[in-house]
């Protein structure tokens, strides 16, 4: 089972790509722009809304206004292991 990390900090640095760091001091970029946007994540397509993800200091991860969120142990593999999200 993934140790859970939670997100400290989230930034909007491209169309579909967030600048991340977690409280264990990783940090890095993720790259979205390859994501299947489906279902609650359809909104996500479109950048302006993507543009407006909050960090959620309770969840310790990052979401939407319509209640889309990442698992943060996923984002947290995705940022230190250099992946690109391929599919929701």
């Amino acid at each position: 089972m993934p140790t859970i990390v939670h997100v400290t900090s989230v930034e909007v640095v491209g169309d579909h790509r967030l600048r991340l760091t977690f409280e264990d001091g990783a940090g890095g970029e993720v790259d979205l722009s390859t994501f299947e946007w489906r279902g609650v994540f359809d909104p996500l397509a479109d950048p302006a809304y993507f543009a407006l993800v909050e960090l959620d200091r309770e969840l310790g991860t990052i979401v939407w206004p319509n209640g889309a969120d990442l698992a943060p142990e996923t984002l947290h593999d995705w940022v230190t292991g250099g992946l690109r999200a391929a599919t929701a």
